[in-house]
C-alpha cells in the first residue's frame, strides 16, 4: 500500500478514535460492534422471513446464512492472512496512541470481517426486499455503516479495513442475492 494512503488511513483512524471521542460513543460503540447485541435483529429477520414467506423464506434464510458464512470465511481465513495488515492496536506506529475501548482481537486487520459480514447481510436483504420496501436499502446500509464506524472508534480497525470489508461484503451479498433469485425466481417480497 502506498505510504500516502497508509498515512491518510492512520490520520483518519486517529480522528475517529481520538478526536470524536466522547462518553456517549464510549458507551455505545462497543455495543454496536458486538454481534451478540444484534441477536434480536437476527432472530427477527429469521422469524419474519419464515413466517411471512414459509418455504421460500426458509430458503432465503439459508442463502443469507451462506452469504454470511462465505463472507466470513473468505475474509478471515483467506484474505486477511494474505494481506497480513496489523491491527491499529498492534501497529507500532498507532499502538502508542490507540484508545483501546475493547480487546485488540486476534488475527490481522484487512479486511474487517465485521464489515464484510454486515455488508453481506445488508446488501443481500436490500437486493431481495428493495422493490417492495425502499427503506430497507438505507436502513441496512446505515446499520452496517454504524458497525463499521464502531470498529474504528473502538480501535481495532483502520478506516480502509472497514471500507475494504464493506465493498467485499457488498459484492458477496449481491452475488448470493442473485443466486437466491435464480433458485427462487417467483419470490415476491
Amino acid at each position: 500500500m502506498p505510504d500516502s494512503l497508509l498515512n491518510f488511513d492512520r490520520h483518519l483512524f486517529y480522528f475517529i478514535n481520538h478526536d470524536l471521542s466522547n462518553p456517549f460513543f464510549d458507551w455505545l460503540m462497543p455495543l454496536m460492534r458486538n454481534p451478540k447485541f444484534w441477536i434480536p435483529l437476527y432472530l427477527f429477520i429469521i422469524v419474519f422471513c419464515i413466517w411471512r414467506y414459509k418455504k421460500q423464506g426458509a430458503i432465503l434464510i439459508v442463502f443469507l446464512a451462506m452469504a454470511v458464512g462465505f463472507a466470513d470465511y473468505t475474509s478471515a481465513s483467506i484474505i486477511k492472512p494474505q494481506v497480513n495488515r496489523l491491527r491499529p492496536c498492534r501497529d507500532p506506529v498507532t499502538a502508542q496512541t490507540d484508545i483501546a475501548r475493547v480487546g485488540c482481537g486476534t488475527g490481522y486487520s484487512f479486511p474487517s470481517t465485521h464489515a464484510t459480514d454486515h455488508f453481506a447481510i445488508a446488501l443481500f436483504l436490500s437486493w431481495i426486499f428493495f422493490k417492495r420496501w425502499k427503506w430497507v436499502l438505507p436502513a441496512t446500509i446505515l446499520w452496517a455503516a454504524v458497525v463499521c464506524f464502531a470498529q474504528v472508534y473502538v480501535g481495532v480497525h483502520y478506516p480502509l479495513d472497514v471500507t475494504g470489508g464493506a465493498v467485499y461484503g457488498s459484492l458477496v451479498g449481491i452475488l448470493f442475492g442473485l443466486g437466491f433469485r435464480k433458485i427462487v425466481p417467483g419470490f415476491r417480497a
